[in-house]
Protein backbone atom coordinates (compact mmCIF):
# COMPACT_ATOMS: atom_id res chain seq x y z
CA UNK A 1 0.00 0.00 0.00
CA UNK A 2 0.94 3.85 -0.82
CA UNK A 3 1.28 6.02 2.08
CA UNK A 4 -1.47 8.02 2.64
CA UNK A 5 -0.93 11.64 1.59
CA UNK A 6 -4.55 12.71 3.29
CA UNK A 7 -6.94 11.86 5.73
CA UNK A 8 -8.18 8.32 4.15
CA UNK A 9 -10.33 5.09 5.56
CA UNK A 10 -8.60 2.28 4.19
CA UNK A 11 -10.99 -0.78 3.46
CA UNK A 12 -9.20 -3.73 3.32
CA UNK A 13 -11.05 -6.71 1.20
CA UNK A 14 -9.08 -9.43 2.21
CA UNK A 15 -9.26 -8.27 5.53
CA UNK A 16 -13.59 -8.73 5.11
CA UNK A 17 -12.94 -11.97 3.24
CA UNK A 18 -10.88 -13.65 6.30
CA UNK A 19 -13.16 -12.17 9.01
CA UNK A 20 -16.31 -14.33 6.54
CA UNK A 21 -14.18 -17.70 6.51
CA UNK A 22 -13.75 -17.77 10.03
CA UNK A 23 -17.30 -16.56 11.14
CA UNK A 24 -18.85 -18.99 8.45
CA UNK A 25 -16.21 -21.69 9.70
CA UNK A 26 -18.69 -22.00 13.04
CA UNK A 27 -21.57 -23.01 11.06
CA UNK A 28 -23.42 -25.43 9.82
CA UNK A 29 -22.15 -26.03 5.60
CA UNK A 30 -26.02 -25.51 5.03
CA UNK A 31 -26.36 -22.46 7.00
CA UNK A 32 -27.06 -19.38 5.31
CA UNK A 33 -25.70 -16.08 5.98
CA UNK A 34 -27.18 -12.62 5.94
CA UNK A 35 -24.35 -9.73 5.69
CA UNK A 36 -25.05 -6.57 7.87
CA UNK A 37 -24.35 -3.92 5.83
CA UNK A 38 -25.91 -0.84 7.90
CA UNK A 39 -24.65 2.59 8.22
CA UNK A 40 -22.84 2.80 4.92
CA UNK A 41 -21.28 -0.76 5.75
CA UNK A 42 -20.47 -0.26 10.02
CA UNK A 43 -18.90 3.05 8.63
CA UNK A 44 -16.45 1.61 5.77
CA UNK A 45 -18.53 1.25 2.21
CA UNK A 46 -21.46 -0.39 1.92
CA UNK A 47 -21.28 -1.24 -1.86
CA UNK A 48 -17.81 -2.38 -1.99
CA UNK A 49 -18.41 -4.68 1.01
CA UNK A 50 -21.57 -6.05 -0.40
CA UNK A 51 -20.15 -6.98 -3.45
CA UNK A 52 -16.99 -9.01 -2.08
CA UNK A 53 -19.69 -10.73 0.04
CA UNK A 54 -21.29 -11.70 -2.39
CA UNK A 55 -18.27 -13.03 -4.54
CA UNK A 56 -18.32 -15.05 -0.84
CA UNK A 57 -21.48 -16.39 -0.98
CA UNK A 58 -23.71 -14.21 1.38
CA UNK A 59 -27.25 -14.97 0.87
CA UNK A 60 -29.32 -11.85 2.05
CA UNK A 61 -28.04 -8.22 3.42
CA UNK A 62 -30.03 -6.66 6.06
CA UNK A 63 -30.13 -2.45 6.12
CA UNK A 64 -31.82 -0.43 8.55
CA UNK A 65 -33.37 1.84 6.59
CA UNK A 66 -34.53 1.58 2.86
CA UNK A 67 -32.45 4.62 1.50
CA UNK A 68 -29.12 2.33 2.64
CA UNK A 69 -30.51 -0.60 0.31
CA UNK A 70 -31.93 1.87 -2.24
CA UNK A 71 -27.77 2.90 -2.63
CA UNK A 72 -27.03 -1.08 -3.64
CA UNK A 73 -29.87 -1.02 -5.66
CA UNK A 74 -28.12 1.60 -7.82
CA UNK A 75 -24.77 -0.56 -7.40
CA UNK A 76 -26.27 -3.34 -9.05
CA UNK A 77 -26.47 -5.88 -5.86
CA UNK A 78 -29.53 -7.81 -6.90
CA UNK A 79 -28.79 -10.30 -3.55
CA UNK A 80 -32.06 -9.94 -1.07
CA UNK A 81 -32.08 -7.28 1.22
CA UNK A 82 -33.41 -7.03 4.31
CA UNK A 83 -35.21 -3.83 5.91
CA UNK A 84 -34.91 -3.64 9.67
CA UNK A 85 -36.63 -0.94 10.45
CA UNK A 86 -39.43 0.22 7.63
CA UNK A 87 -42.10 2.61 8.18
CA UNK A 88 -45.21 3.47 6.14
CA UNK A 89 -43.79 6.05 4.49
CA UNK A 90 -41.42 4.01 3.48
CA UNK A 91 -43.35 0.96 2.21
CA UNK A 92 -43.32 2.42 -1.30
CA UNK A 93 -39.56 2.58 -1.25
CA UNK A 94 -38.98 -0.85 -0.73
CA UNK A 95 -41.26 -2.50 -2.77
CA UNK A 96 -39.90 -0.06 -5.93
CA UNK A 97 -36.46 -1.74 -5.42
CA UNK A 98 -37.51 -5.25 -4.71
CA UNK A 99 -36.68 -5.13 -0.74
CA UNK A 100 -38.31 -6.55 1.80
CA UNK A 101 -39.85 -5.27 5.34
CA UNK A 102 -39.40 -6.28 8.82
CA UNK A 103 -42.48 -6.35 10.29
CA UNK A 104 -42.93 -5.77 14.60
CA UNK A 105 -45.54 -4.88 15.17
CA UNK A 106 -49.66 -5.86 14.91
CA UNK A 107 -49.79 -1.64 13.38
CA UNK A 108 -47.24 -2.25 10.67
CA UNK A 109 -48.37 -5.76 9.99
CA UNK A 110 -51.76 -4.19 9.15
CA UNK A 111 -51.00 -1.59 7.16
CA UNK A 112 -48.49 -3.39 5.17
CA UNK A 113 -50.96 -5.74 3.86
CA UNK A 114 -52.90 -2.51 3.34
CA UNK A 115 -50.39 -1.29 0.98
CA UNK A 116 -50.07 -4.69 -0.66
CA UNK A 117 -53.14 -5.23 -1.71
CA UNK A 118 -53.84 -1.62 -2.82
CA UNK A 119 -50.70 -1.75 -5.14
CA UNK A 120 -51.94 -5.33 -6.24
CA UNK A 121 -48.51 -7.56 -4.44
CA UNK A 122 -49.23 -10.66 -4.57
CA UNK A 123 -46.97 -13.12 -2.00
CA UNK A 124 -44.74 -10.55 -1.12
CA UNK A 125 -41.78 -11.54 1.01
CA UNK A 126 -41.64 -10.36 4.52
CA UNK A 127 -39.91 -10.74 7.31
CA UNK A 128 -41.51 -11.50 11.38
CA UNK A 129 -39.93 -10.31 14.03
CA UNK A 130 -40.02 -10.93 17.67
CA UNK A 131 -39.34 -9.39 20.93
CA UNK A 132 -38.04 -12.24 23.14
CA UNK A 133 -35.94 -10.06 25.61
CA UNK A 134 -34.80 -6.94 23.84
CA UNK A 135 -37.75 -5.19 24.14
CA UNK A 136 -36.71 -2.90 21.33
CA UNK A 137 -38.74 -3.94 18.18
CA UNK A 138 -40.79 -6.85 17.96
CA UNK A 139 -44.24 -9.06 18.31
CA UNK A 140 -44.61 -10.94 21.13
CA UNK A 141 -45.87 -14.63 21.82
CA UNK A 142 -49.71 -13.26 22.37
CA UNK A 143 -49.41 -12.06 18.89
CA UNK A 144 -49.47 -15.52 17.30
CA UNK A 145 -53.48 -15.79 16.78
CA UNK A 146 -53.61 -12.35 15.63
CA UNK A 147 -50.71 -12.80 13.09
CA UNK A 148 -51.89 -16.28 11.89
CA UNK A 149 -55.08 -14.72 11.17
CA UNK A 150 -54.00 -11.99 8.95
CA UNK A 151 -51.94 -14.01 6.85
CA UNK A 152 -54.87 -16.35 6.13
CA UNK A 153 -57.34 -13.34 5.21
CA UNK A 154 -54.32 -12.06 2.55
CA UNK A 155 -52.37 -13.38 -0.59
CA UNK A 156 -50.78 -9.87 -0.64
CA UNK A 157 -48.15 -11.15 1.76
CA UNK A 158 -45.89 -13.99 2.50
CA UNK A 159 -43.45 -14.90 5.22
CA UNK A 160 -40.23 -15.10 4.07
CA UNK A 161 -38.45 -15.48 7.80
CA UNK A 162 -39.18 -15.14 11.68
CA UNK A 163 -36.47 -13.74 13.53
CA UNK A 164 -35.40 -12.03 16.64
CA UNK A 165 -32.40 -10.46 18.22
CA UNK A 166 -30.32 -11.46 21.21
CA UNK A 167 -29.56 -9.19 24.13
CA UNK A 168 -26.70 -10.38 25.21
CA UNK A 169 -24.98 -13.15 23.65
CA UNK A 170 -21.36 -11.53 24.12
CA UNK A 171 -21.86 -11.94 28.05
CA UNK A 172 -21.00 -15.12 29.61
CA UNK A 173 -22.87 -14.18 32.75
CA UNK A 174 -26.21 -13.81 31.09
CA UNK A 175 -25.86 -17.05 29.46
CA UNK A 176 -29.55 -18.15 31.38
CA UNK A 177 -31.22 -14.90 29.84
CA UNK A 178 -29.78 -15.72 26.21
CA UNK A 179 -30.80 -19.23 26.11
CA UNK A 180 -34.15 -18.11 27.53
CA UNK A 181 -34.55 -16.04 24.51
CA UNK A 182 -33.28 -18.67 21.92
CA UNK A 183 -36.13 -20.59 23.76
CA UNK A 184 -39.09 -18.17 23.40
CA UNK A 185 -37.82 -18.04 19.95
CA UNK A 186 -38.32 -21.73 19.55
CA UNK A 187 -41.45 -21.97 20.88
CA UNK A 188 -42.75 -18.80 18.78
CA UNK A 189 -41.56 -19.93 15.88
CA UNK A 190 -42.83 -23.38 16.07
CA UNK A 191 -46.24 -22.69 16.97
CA UNK A 192 -46.63 -20.11 14.10
CA UNK A 193 -45.31 -22.67 11.92
CA UNK A 194 -48.18 -24.70 12.94
CA UNK A 195 -50.59 -22.20 11.89
CA UNK A 196 -49.37 -21.66 8.31
CA UNK A 197 -48.69 -24.54 5.39
CA UNK A 198 -45.50 -23.31 4.83
CA UNK A 199 -41.57 -23.38 6.74
CA UNK A 200 -40.60 -19.51 6.76
CA UNK A 201 -36.81 -18.98 7.58
CA UNK A 202 -35.87 -18.50 11.00
CA UNK A 203 -32.77 -16.51 12.55
CA UNK A 204 -31.50 -15.03 15.44
CA UNK A 205 -27.55 -15.21 15.86
CA UNK A 206 -25.55 -11.92 15.63
CA UNK A 207 -21.68 -12.09 15.36
CA UNK A 208 -21.28 -13.19 19.51
CA UNK A 209 -24.24 -15.58 19.01
CA UNK A 210 -22.54 -17.58 16.10
CA UNK A 211 -19.28 -17.46 18.71
CA UNK A 212 -21.03 -18.40 21.38
CA UNK A 213 -24.45 -20.01 20.72
CA UNK A 214 -23.82 -22.13 17.39
CA UNK A 215 -26.53 -24.39 18.50
CA UNK A 216 -29.21 -21.58 17.64
CA UNK A 217 -27.87 -21.37 14.07
CA UNK A 218 -31.64 -22.32 12.59
CA UNK A 219 -31.60 -21.39 8.81
CA UNK A 220 -29.67 -18.45 8.90
CA UNK A 221 -27.56 -16.40 11.18
CA UNK A 222 -26.89 -12.38 10.88
CA UNK A 223 -23.60 -10.90 11.15
CA UNK A 224 -22.40 -7.47 11.42
CA UNK A 225 -19.44 -6.47 13.42
CA UNK A 226 -17.39 -9.62 13.27
CA UNK A 227 -17.19 -9.21 9.53
CA UNK A 228 -15.72 -5.48 9.98
CA UNK A 229 -13.09 -7.31 12.51
CA UNK A 230 -14.38 -7.25 15.96
CA UNK A 231 -15.83 -10.07 17.86
CA UNK A 232 -16.63 -8.66 20.86
CA UNK A 233 -13.91 -10.71 22.82
CA UNK A 234 -9.96 -10.57 22.59
CA UNK A 235 -9.37 -14.47 22.18
CA UNK A 236 -11.80 -13.89 18.94
CA UNK A 237 -10.45 -10.40 18.19
CA UNK A 238 -7.41 -12.74 17.68
CA UNK A 239 -8.93 -14.90 14.53
CA UNK A 240 -10.57 -11.60 13.26
CA UNK A 241 -9.00 -8.35 11.28
CA UNK A 242 -10.20 -4.89 11.30
CA UNK A 243 -11.03 -3.95 8.09
CA UNK A 244 -11.22 -0.63 8.40
CA UNK A 245 -8.07 1.57 8.90
CA UNK A 246 -8.28 5.59 9.40
CA UNK A 247 -5.35 7.37 8.47
CA UNK A 248 -3.48 10.40 8.32
CA UNK A 249 -0.70 12.78 7.53
CA UNK A 250 0.86 15.21 9.78
CA UNK A 251 0.38 18.41 8.72
CA UNK A 252 3.31 20.72 10.93
CA UNK A 253 5.21 20.38 13.67
CA UNK A 254 5.62 23.13 16.32
CA UNK A 255 7.99 23.22 19.27
CA UNK A 256 6.02 24.00 22.02
CA UNK A 257 8.14 25.57 25.11
CA UNK A 258 7.81 25.34 28.61
CA UNK A 259 4.65 27.28 29.76
CA UNK A 260 2.99 27.46 26.32
CA UNK A 261 -0.26 25.97 25.29
CA UNK A 262 -1.76 23.93 22.44
CA UNK A 263 -5.26 24.50 20.83
CA UNK A 264 -8.78 25.86 22.27
CA UNK A 265 -8.91 27.11 25.63
CA UNK A 266 -5.36 26.70 25.77
CA UNK A 267 -6.19 23.30 27.27
CA UNK A 268 -2.81 21.79 26.92
CA UNK A 269 0.26 23.47 28.91
CA UNK A 270 3.48 22.11 28.60
CA UNK A 271 5.42 21.46 31.19
CA UNK A 272 8.83 20.95 29.71
CA UNK A 273 9.68 21.81 25.85
CA UNK A 274 7.20 19.71 23.45
CA UNK A 275 7.39 18.81 19.81
CA UNK A 276 3.77 18.49 18.60
CA UNK A 277 2.47 17.20 15.11
CA UNK A 278 -1.00 18.71 13.80
CA UNK A 279 -3.00 16.45 12.12
CA UNK A 280 -5.83 16.73 9.21
CA UNK A 281 -8.57 15.14 11.23
CA UNK A 282 -11.29 16.43 13.96
CA UNK A 283 -14.64 15.59 15.15
CA UNK A 284 -15.96 16.19 12.15
CA UNK A 285 -14.17 13.72 10.72
CA UNK A 286 -14.91 11.11 13.70
CA UNK A 287 -12.69 11.77 16.65
CA UNK A 288 -14.54 12.49 19.30
CA UNK A 289 -14.42 15.68 21.43
CA UNK A 290 -13.80 13.96 24.51
CA UNK A 291 -10.36 12.16 23.50
CA UNK A 292 -7.34 14.83 23.90
CA UNK A 293 -5.34 16.07 26.79
CA UNK A 294 -3.37 12.87 26.61
CA UNK A 295 -6.81 11.12 26.44
CA UNK A 296 -6.63 8.55 23.28
CA UNK A 297 -3.49 8.33 21.14
CA UNK A 298 -2.48 7.85 17.41
CA UNK A 299 0.49 5.78 16.03
CA UNK A 300 3.75 7.83 14.91
CA UNK A 301 6.61 5.95 12.94
CA UNK A 302 5.00 2.64 15.17
CA UNK A 303 4.68 4.84 18.22
CA UNK A 304 2.32 6.21 20.44
CA UNK A 305 1.97 9.57 20.23
CA UNK A 306 -0.81 11.10 22.73
CA UNK A 307 -3.56 13.54 22.00
CA UNK A 308 -2.92 17.26 23.30
CA UNK A 309 -5.41 19.71 23.58
CA UNK A 310 -8.81 19.56 22.69
CA UNK A 311 -9.79 17.79 19.62
CA UNK A 312 -10.78 20.72 16.89
CA UNK A 313 -13.28 20.57 14.06
CA UNK A 314 -10.96 19.44 11.65
CA UNK A 315 -7.59 18.82 13.34
CA UNK A 316 -5.86 16.96 16.40
CA UNK A 317 -2.46 18.09 18.06
CA UNK A 318 -0.75 14.78 18.86
CA UNK A 319 2.65 14.34 21.15
CA UNK A 320 5.77 13.72 19.30
CA UNK A 321 8.28 14.91 21.34
CA UNK A 322 10.30 11.60 21.51
CA UNK A 323 9.48 10.41 17.96
CA UNK A 324 11.53 11.15 14.99
CA UNK A 325 9.12 11.89 12.85
CA UNK A 326 8.02 14.83 9.76
CA UNK A 327 5.80 16.67 8.23
CA UNK A 328 3.79 14.64 5.53
CA UNK A 329 4.75 11.38 7.64
CA UNK A 330 1.75 9.29 7.81
CA UNK A 331 -0.37 8.47 10.95
CA UNK A 332 -2.59 5.96 12.08
CA UNK A 333 -5.56 7.23 13.98
CA UNK A 334 -6.96 3.57 14.23
CA UNK A 335 -7.30 -0.10 12.40
CA UNK A 336 -4.67 -2.61 13.92
CA UNK A 337 -2.54 -0.35 16.12
CA UNK A 338 -4.20 1.35 17.74
CA UNK A 339 -7.34 -0.87 17.01
CA UNK A 340 -11.03 0.84 17.55
CA UNK A 341 -11.32 -1.57 20.50
CA UNK A 342 -8.65 -0.19 22.27
CA UNK A 343 -9.65 3.43 21.38
CA UNK A 344 -13.02 2.69 22.36
CA UNK A 345 -11.80 1.80 26.17
CA UNK A 346 -10.54 4.95 26.91
CA UNK A 347 -14.01 6.54 26.26
CA UNK A 348 -16.04 3.99 28.03
CA UNK A 349 -17.12 3.17 24.50
CA UNK A 350 -17.86 0.10 21.91
CA UNK A 351 -16.18 -0.13 18.29
CA UNK A 352 -18.98 0.09 16.79
CA UNK A 353 -19.56 4.03 17.73
CA UNK A 354 -15.99 4.95 16.65
CA UNK A 355 -16.25 3.16 13.08
CA UNK A 356 -19.70 4.01 12.16
CA UNK A 357 -18.64 7.58 13.39
CA UNK A 358 -16.23 8.41 10.41
CA UNK A 359 -17.63 10.83 8.37
CA UNK A 360 -18.71 10.66 5.15
CA UNK A 361 -16.07 13.53 4.06
CA UNK A 362 -13.07 11.62 4.70
CA UNK A 363 -12.36 9.51 1.39
CA UNK A 364 -12.28 5.82 1.14
CA UNK A 365 -10.12 3.67 0.06
CA UNK A 366 -10.57 0.34 -1.25
CA UNK A 367 -7.68 -2.05 -1.01
CA UNK A 368 -6.15 -5.83 -0.34
CA UNK A 369 -3.21 -6.19 2.18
Amino acid sequence: MQKATETVLEIDLNALAQNYRYLTSKLHKDTQVMGVVKAFGYGSDSVAVSKELISLGVSYFAVAYPDEGITLRKAGVETAILVLHPLPATFKKITDHCMEPAIYSRSMLTQFIDFAEEIGLTNYPVHLKFNTGLNRLGFIAEDIEFIAEKFAATSSVKIKSMFSHLAASEDASETAFTESQIAQFKDISEKINKKIDYKPLRHMLNTSGVLNYPKAQYDMVRTGIGLYGFGNDPEENKHLKPVATLKTVISQIHTVKKGETVGYNRAFKASETTKTATLPVGHADGIKRIFGNRKGWVTVEGKKAPIVGNVCMDMIMVDVTDIDCQEGDEVIVFGENPSADELSQVINTIPYELITGVSQRVKRVICRK
